[in-house]
C-alpha cells in the first residue's frame, strides 16, 4: 500500500503518531502552507528541499534531485528516521510534490511512507484539523542515506532505448504539450522520439482521486503488454509529475519502473531529436 484515504489518514493520526509532511511548489509555496495545513503537518519545499536546482535546466532539468546525502539531512530535520511512518499529502491532489517525496523517500531506501489520495481538498472535506500554526517537532539524525535506491535514468539512456520494444518510455504530460500544439513552461513544443502518452490525470477519477488498486493495473499492465516493468522509463515536464505515474504503477503492483529526472525540460534544452503529432 502506498496511497491511502482520508479514513486510513485518521485511524494513522489515532494510532501510530506518523510524520505528516506538506509538500508544496511554486515560489509562493511557503505562503500558502502558512495560510492552511493539516494539524502537525511539516513543510516539504519542491523547489529547494525536493529539488537541488543548477542554473542551466540544460543540465538536470527543472527539478534535478538533490544528492542523497542532503535529501537525508533534510529528513533528518523533519524528525524522519528508517523506523518513521510518514504520510505527505499536497496541494495537487497528490500530483506534484507529494508523488516526488515518496518517489525519494522509498529511494532513499524508506518502507513507510504513504500518500494521501485527493491531498489537501479531500483532508479539509474529511473534516480534519486545518491549522496555520507551525509545529514544533524533534529534529534527528542526518538520514542514512547515500545513493538513490530506485532506477534514475539519464537522457542518454533513454534516447538509445525509446526505440526498442523491449522498453517503453512513457510521458505523462498534458497531450496538447505531448503533440505539439503549445508547450507553456519549455522552449520547446512535442516529445521524445518514441516515447508513448499516458497523462498523469488518466491516473485519478472524476473526483480527482486515484483510481482503484484494480483500475489501475488493469490499466497499466494493459499498457506496458508483456514488458518487464524494469524496462519501462517514466518522464514529464522536469521529473515531479512522472512520480505520480510512479506512484501509481507501484500501487498496482508494477514496481521497477526508472524515472528520468530531467525529463522534457533537460530533453528539449540539448539539441535532441523531437517529434510532434501523435505516435
Amino acid at each position: 500500500m502506498n496511497i491511502i484515504t482520508t479514513d486510513q489518514l485518521k485511524a494513522f493520526i489515532r494510532d501510530e503518531n506518523p510524520v505528516l509532511i506538506d509538500a508544496r511548489g511554486g515560489a509562493d509555496a511557503l505562503k500558502h502552507f502558512n495560510s492552511g495545513h493539516l494539524e502537525n503537518a511539516l513543510f516539504a519545499d519542491l523547489e529547494t528541499d525536493l529539488s537541488e536546482k543548477s542554473a542551466n535546466a540544460a543540465h538536470g532539468g527543472r527539478h534535478p534531485l538533490p544528492k542523497p546525502e542532503n535529501f537525508g539531512e533534510f529528513l533528518g530535520k523533519l524528525g524522519i528516521d528508517p523506523s518513521s511512518i510518514v504520510i505527505v499529502y499536497d496541494d495537487k491532489k497528490g500530483a506534484n510534490a507529494a508523488a516526488r517525496f515518496w518517489w525519494m523517500l522509498k529511494a532513499a531506501g524508506h518502507e513507510k511512507v504513504y500518500v494521501v489520495s485527493g491531498g489537501l481538498d479531500a483532508i479539509a472535506k474529511a473534516g480534519l484539523s486545518i491549522s496555520k500554526t507551525t509545529s514544533i517537532h524533534s529534529k534527528k539524525e542526518p538520514y542514512p542515506v547515500t545513493e538513490w535506491k530506485l532506477p534514475v535514468i539519464d537522457a542518454d539512456f533513454v534516447s538509445n532505448v525509446a526505440s526498442n520494444p523491449e522498453f517503453m518510455v512513457i510521458d505523462v504530460r498534458e497531450n496538447y504539450r505531448y503533440v505539439g500544439e503549445s508547450e507553456p513552461i519549455d522552449l520547446v513544443a512535442g516529445h521524445i522520439p518514441g516515447a508513448v502518452n499516458i497523462p498523469y490525470t488518466t491516473n485519478l477519477d472524476e473526483n480527482g482521486d486515484f483510481k482503484s488498486v484494480d483500475e489501475l493495473a488493469v490499466k497499466y499492465r494493459e499498457a506496458i503488454a508483456d514488458r518487464d516493468p524494469r524496462n519501462v522509463i517514466v518522464h514529464c515536464g522536469s521529473g515531479v509529475t512522472a512520480c505520480h505515474t510512479l506512484l501509481a504503477m507501484s500501487e498496482a503492483g508494477l514496481d521497477g519502473a526508472g524515472l528520468y529526472v530531467g525529463s522534457w525540460s533537460e530533453w528539449s534544452r540539448n539539441d535532441r531529436p523531437v517529434a510532434t503529432g501523435i505516435k
